[in-house]
C-alpha cells in the first residue's frame, strides 16, 4: 500500500499520528444542519455525537476481532489519503475561481462607468428638451389667457348691449302696451342684469339697473290701471282668448314683484264680490239663516260667469276661482257671525241645522272642486305623516255655528230623554225574544237604537266642532246612559235591587222565577254587556273625534260600572233563583231519618230534585247566555261557591247518622258532585270541558263534604285517634264545627265534652293575636251565617201584611 501511494511508509504513519492527536471540531447547531441539509449521510464518522469508543468497540466487538486490526487501519488511511485529496483538488479549485471573480468585477465596474455616463448625458439632454418646451408654451399659456379673458369681455359688452337695447324697447314697448313682447323681453332683460349685480358699483350700470326697476313699477301701476278701466270704468268684457291685452299683462305681473300680483288679485276679488255684499246686506230678510241657500247659489252662478267672462285671461296657477270663494266664505262667516248675533232670539235647532246642514254641504263641494294638485309644494298638502291635508274650504264658514251649537246640545238632551221615555213604554209590549242563531238577538233593540242615535249625533256634532260643544254632547251621553241602565234595565228585572245587603228578595222558600222572568234577566245582562262594550268603544270614538288637547276630558268609566252593576245585578238573581229551586231538596235532606238507613241504595231523592232543577234552568240560562258566554261561567262559579257551603251547612243538621247513613251521604255527594262538574253542559248536545278555575271550586267544595261524612263514618275509639283523623283531613279548627260533627255521630253530651277538650288539647298551636281554636276562614262562615239570618228575618218582616 506504501508503494502504491508513492510516499515512504514512516511519513504516511506520523501523518495518521498527527491528525489522530489533532482535537475534533464543533461547529454551531446552526451549521451542522446546514451540512446535513447538503451532505446526508449515515457514516458514523459523519455524525455530529461521534464517539470513537463506541465507534471501535462496534468495529472490534470481541477479542477475535483484533486479529484484523491492521486491515482496519489500512482502510482508515485509504479514506484519508481520498479525503486529503479531495480538499486539494477543492482548495486549488477555489484559488482559480477567487481569481476569475475578481477578473469578473473589475469587468463589471467598468461597465457601470460607462453606463453612469450614458445617463448623465440622458439628463442633460432632457434638462435642454424641457428648457426648451417651456419656451415654446410660455406664448401659448399668454394667448390664451388672452383669449378667455378678450372673450369674457365680448360677452360682457353683448349682454350690455342688450341691457341698454332692451330698456329702451321696453319704455317703448311699455307706452304702446304691447304686453306680449315686453312679457318676454323683460324677463330676457332681469336675467341679463343678474350677470352685472358685482358691477353695480360702476354708475352706468346702476343707472340702467334703476331704469329697469323704474320699468317695472310703471308696469305694475299701468297694468292695474287697466284692468280698472277695462272692467270697472267701461264695464265691458275683455276680449276673448289667451291673447288678449289682459291675458298678456297677467304674464308681464308673472315677472314683477308677486306683491303686484296679489294687489291686483285683491282689488279684481273685491270687485267680484261687490254684488255679493251689496245683495245680502244683513239689513235684506234674504241674508237670514233660512235663505242661506241663496248666498251659495250666488257663488255658483257667479263662479260661472266669471269662468265665460275670463277664460284664458289669468294663468291657471293662479287659481282665481280659489281666491274668489276663499274671500266668498270669509265675508259669508263674517256676515252670518253678525246677523246670528243680532237675531239670536229667532234661531231654534231646526233652522239651525238647516243652516249647518247646507252650509257643510256647500264647503264640500268646494272641497272637491278645490283640491290640491300634484304641482304644488308636498309640504302644503301633507299633514305629519304623510296623510292628505284636510282642505282648507272644509270648516271655513260652519265655525260661526259653533258659538250656537248649545241650542243643538239642548235639542239632543230633549230628543234622548223623549226616546227614552219611548223606550220605557215600549218595553212591555215588546215581550221577551227567543233564542235565535248566536244568540245575540236578545239583546234589546233599544240598546242597538240608542248608540245608533248616539252615533249620529257626534258625527254630525264633530263635523261642527271638535272643542267644547263635542264635550258638552258627550256629557249629555253620559247622563242618559245612566238613565238607560236604570230606567230600561236595572227598573225591570224581576227583582228590583236597592243594592248592598239592603236588598228586596223573594221568599225562597214560596215563590220562584219563571221561564219569562229568567229569560228577561239573561236579555236584561246581555242588554247590559252589548252597552258596555259599545260605551268603551264610544269613549274611543269620542277621544279620536275631540281636539287632542280635550280628549283627556272625556272619561265613560264611570257608565261602564254602571252596567257592570246591572250584569252583577243579573248574575246575582239568576244564582238565588237557583238557590231557591234548591231550597225544598235541602230541607228534605235534613228530615231524613239516617240513623235508621239499613242500606245503601241509588242517590236518594233529594239528590234527583237537585238534578232535575238544575237540567231545566241551566239550558235555558246557556242559550240565553249565549252571546255572552264569559257571564254563564261566572253564574256557574257563584252559584257553586253559594250551593256547596249551603249543602255542607245541611249535612250538619243530619243527626244522628249511622255508617250505613253517613255511606248513603257519601254516595249522594259523589253524585252532587258529578252534576256540579257537568253543570256548564248539563242538558248540551255538545259536551265542552268546564273552565279548571270552576272545576278547582267544586272540587275544592265537595272533598270537605266527603270528608266530613268520612270522618263520621270512622270510629271515635280510640278517640286521640278520631280527632286526629279529624284535624288532618278537615283541617278545621272551629270548635262549633267539631261540635257539629260530634253531633251527627250521635254522641252523648259527657262523651262530646271529653271529645272537645282533647280536641282543643290536640290542636296546633295559633299565631300571636288570633282566638284558640278559630280559623280566619271560620269567623268568616260565621259572620256570613249571622249575616244571611239576620237578612231572612228582614224578609220574613216585609212579606208580613201590615
Amino acid at each position: 500500500m506504501a508503494a502504491e501511494s508513492g510516499a515512504p511508509s514512516g511519513e504516511i504513519e506520523d501523518d495518521f499520528l498527527e491528525e489522530s492527536l489533532t482535537k475534533p471540531i464543533f461547529y454551531s447547531p446552526e451549521v451542522e444542519e446546514a451540512i446535513s441539509q447538503v451532505f446526508k449521510s449515515d457514516d458514523p464518522l459523519d455524525s455530529k455525537d461521534f464517539n470513537p469508543v463506541d465507534y471501535i468497540n462496534s468495529v472490534f466487538p470481541t477479542e477475535q476481532s483484533l486479529a484484523n486490526i491492521d486491515d482496519v487501519v489500512n482502510k482508515m488511511r485509504l479514506r484519508i489519503r481520498g479525503l486529503d485529496e479531495e480538499i486539494r483538488t477543492v482548495v486549488r479549485g477555489q484559488t482559480n475561481i477567487g481569481h476569475e471573480g475578481r477578473q469578473a468585477l473589475d469587468e463589471a465596474k467598468q461597465a457601470i462607468q460607462q453606463l453612469f455616463a450614458k445617463i448623465i448625458d440622458i439628463k442633460e439632454k432632457a434638462d435642454k428638451s424641457e428648457q426648451m418646451v417651456k419656451e415654446i408654451t410660455r406664448d401659448i399659456k399668454q394667448l390664451d389667457h388672452a383669449k378667455r379673458h378678450l372673450t369674457s369681455s365680448i360677452t360682457t359688452l353683448n349682454h350690455l348691449h342688450m341691457l341698454v337695447g332692451g330698456v329702451d324697447t321696453l319704455m317703448s314697448l311699455t307706452r304702446k302696451r304691447h304686453y306680449g313682447e315686453v312679457a318676454n323681453l323683460l324677463q330676457g332683460v332681469v336675467n341679463v342684469l343678474e350677470h352685472f349685480k358685482k358691477y353695480f358699483g360702476i354708475g352706468q350700470i346702476r343707472q340702467l339697473a334703476d331704469k329697469v326697476k323704474q320699468i317695472q313699477n310703471e308696469l305694475g301701476t299701468q297694468i292695474l290701471a287697466d284692468f280698472e278701466e277695462a272692467l270697472s270704468v267701461k264695464g265691458v268684457k275683455p276680449p276673448a282668448g289667451p291673447n288678449s291685452q289682459l291675458a298678456e299683462a297677467c304674464q308681464v305681473v308673472n315677472v314683477l314683484d308677486p306683491k303686484v300680483k296679489n294687489e291686483l288679485l285683491t282689488w279684481f276679488v273685491k270687485l267680484q264680490l261687490t254684488e255679493y255684499q251689496q245683495l245680502f246686506n244683513d239689513t235684506f230678510e234674504v241674508a237670514w239663516l233660512d235663505k242661506i241657500d241663496r248666498r251659495y247659489s250666488w257663488l255658483k252662478r257667479a263662479l260661472v260667469k266669471f269662468d265665460e267672462d275670463f277664460q284664458g285671461t289669468f294663468p291657471s296657477e293662479w287659481h282665481v276661482e280659489e281666491r274668489i270663494s276663499e274671500e266668498f266664505c270669509r265675508i259669508t262667516k263674517k256676515d252670518l257671525s253678525k246677523i246670528m248675533t243680532t237675531r239670536i232670539q229667532e234661531i231654534d235647532v231646526k233652522l239651525l241645522l238647516f243652516a249647518i246642514q247646507r252650509t257643510t254641504t256647500f264647503e264640500s263641494l268646494l272641497a272637491q272642486r278645490f283640491v290640491h294638485h300634484g304641482h304644488e309644494d308636498n309640504e302644503d298638502t301633507r299633514e305629519a305623516g304623510g296623510k292628505p291635508k284636510q282642505s282648507k274650504f272644509l270648516g271655513i264658514i260652519s265655525r260661526c255655528f259653533e258659538p250656537h251649537l248649545h241650542i243643538y246640545i239642548e235639542s239632543q238632551d230633549k230628543n234622548l230623554s223623549e226616546l227614552m221615555d219611548r223606550f220605557v213604554q215600549d218595553f212591555k209590549s215588546l215581550g221577551v225574544p227567543m233564542v235565535e242563531g248566536d244568540g245575540s238577538n236578545v239583546v234589546f233593540p233599544s240598546a242597538g237604537e240608542l248608540f245608533v242615535f248616539y252615533k249620529k249625533c257626534m258625527v254630525q256634532c264633530s263635523q261642527l266642532s271638535t272643542g267644547p260643544p263635542l264635550l258638552s254632547l258627550t256629557a249629555a251621553f253620559q247622563k242618559f246612559l245612566r238613565e238607560y241602565s236604570t230606567r230600561v234595565l236595572n227598573n225591570h228585572l224581576p227583582v228590583k235591587s236597592t243594592g248592598g245587603l239592603a236588598s228586596i228578595l223573594k221568599d225562597s222558600g214560596e215563590v220562584k222565577f219563571s221561564k219569562e222572568e229568567q229569560s228577561l234577566t239573561c236579555c236584561i245582562l246581555c242588554t247590559a254587556d252589548y252597552c258596555l262594550e259599545t260605551t268603551q268603544q264610544l269613549e274611543e270614538k269620542l277621544k279620536e273625534k275631540v281636539d287632542p288637547e280635550l280628549a283627556e276630558k272625556i272619561d265613560l268609566n264611570g257608565e261602564q260600572d254602571v252596567f257592570h252593576s246591572v250584569i252583577s245585578n243579573c248574575i246575582q238573581l239568576l244564582v238565588q233563583d237557583l238557590e231557591n229551586a234548591c231550597d225544598a231538596p235541602l230541607t228534605a235532606l235534613i228530615k231524613v231519618n239516617w240513623q235508621s238507613v239499613e242500606a245503601v241504595g241509588d242517590e236518594s231523592s233529594y239528590v234527583t230534585a237537585i238534578s232535575n232543577h238544575l237540567k231545566e234552568a241551566v239550558p235555558l240560562l246557556r242559550d240565553y247566555l249565549s252571546s255572552a258566554r264569559k257571564y254563564f261561567t261566572q253564574f256557574c262559579v257563584k252559584f257553586v261557591n253559594s250551593f256547596i257551603p249551603r249543602f255542607i251547612s245541611n249535612l250538619y243538621k243530619c243527626k244522628p247518622i249511622s255508617t250505613v247513613g253517613a255511606e248513603q251521604l257519601l254516595l249522594d255527594t259523589h253524585s252532587l258532585k258529578t252534576i256540579l262538574l257537568d253543570l256548564p253542559s248539563i242538558g248540551s248536545k255538545v259536551q265542552r270541558k268546564p273552565p279548571a278555575s270552576y272545576t278547582k271550586v267544586v272540587a275544592k267544595g265537595m272533598k270537605k263534604a266527603e270528608m266530613i261524612l268520612k270522618v263520621v263514618m270512622s270510629p271515635h275509639d280510640p278517640a286521640v285517634g278520631f280527632v286526629d283523623n279529624y284535624i288532618k283531613l278537615l283541617a278545621d279548627t272551629d270548635t262549633s264545627n267539631f261540635q257539629k260533627l260530634l253531633d251527627m255521630k250521635g254522641l252523648k253530651r259527657s262523651e262530646q265534652h271529653s271529645m272537645l277538650d282533647l280536641f282543643r288539647s290536640r290542636l296546633p298551636s295559633p299565631p300571636a293575636g288570633s282566638v284558640p281554636g278559630e280559623s280566619a276562614a271560620a269567623k268568616s262562615h260565621a259572620t256570613t251565617e249571622q249575616e244571611s239570618s239576620r237578612i231572612k228575618k228582614l224578609e220574613r218582616l216585609i212579606k208580613k201584611p201590615f
